[in-house]
């Protein structure tokens, strides 16, 4: 069994991390980041047994790019800490980078309800979707669950520290000739209690897709 580290960013999200973290498969290590909570995310999770480290720049990048520092994995997967995803489909995403079949494995969310993925969500979600696309990257989603081999991704050199993080990573792995392979993924609406910082607001869907945006220009 391969050990993997799954890095968990974290912003008030101690209500979906006893669901997340316990959803683990065996050999699956949580690495939380804590990015600022306030509701006693990080005593949950090292409660949880998952290591735990803090990020005090605001931002997902921010977070991703600290959680997979801490990471010692060769394999990394990452994922939203909110519980809109299940761990359980982590295995299926690393298998093609076990096989040596992809350099990039990505997740496309499929909705289980229509409350899972508000409508501006999805709609962002589609513009940069296409623009990738447009580059020559065949995705439909800038997925908020991925697996990758630690050095590899270290050596891309993703500089994005905020929102703009994913679209990245997928850009630079486009330019590097990386083989990026894309699964369906159950999207199901996050842990109540929680609050996406993303796609739970117009406002923060605007604020992903501008700080997205600033990284296509």
């Amino acid at each position: 069994m391969h050990e993997v580290d799954v890095v968990l960013p974290c912003l008030d999200e101690a209500a979906a991390l006893p669901g997340v973290i316990g959803a683990l498969p065996p050999g699956y290590r949580a690495i939380v980041v804590d990015n600022g909570s306030r509701d006693g995310s990080p005593e949950v999770a090292a409660s949880l047994g998952a290591t735990v480290v803090h990020e005090s720049r605001r931002g997902y990048g921010a977070a991703v790019h600290t959680g997979l520092e801490n990471a010692k994995s060769d394999v990394v997967c990452f994922m939203d800490a909110d519980g809109s995803l299940d761990p359980g489909e982590l295995p299926r995403l690393i298998t093609p980078i076990l096989a040596g079949k992809a350099e990039l494995s990505v997740g496309r969310r499929v909705p289980v309800t229509r409350d899972s993925w508000p409508w501006h969500a999805r709609a962002g979600n589609a513009v940069l979707a296409r623009l990738l696309r447009k580059r020559g990257l065949a995705v439909r989603d800038i997925a908020p669950i991925r697996a990758v081999r630690r050095e590899d991704l270290l050596a891309l050199g993703v500089t994005d520290r905020a929102f703009g993080y994913p679209l990245e990573l997928l850009i630079r792995a486009a330019e590097a000739g990386w083989r990026v392979l894309e699964t369906d993924v159950a999207y199901r609406p996050r842990t109540a209690g929680t609050k996406s910082k993303v796609s739970g607001s117009v406002r923060g869907t605007l604020r992903a897709v501008h700080d997205m945006a600033g990284v296509l220009r």
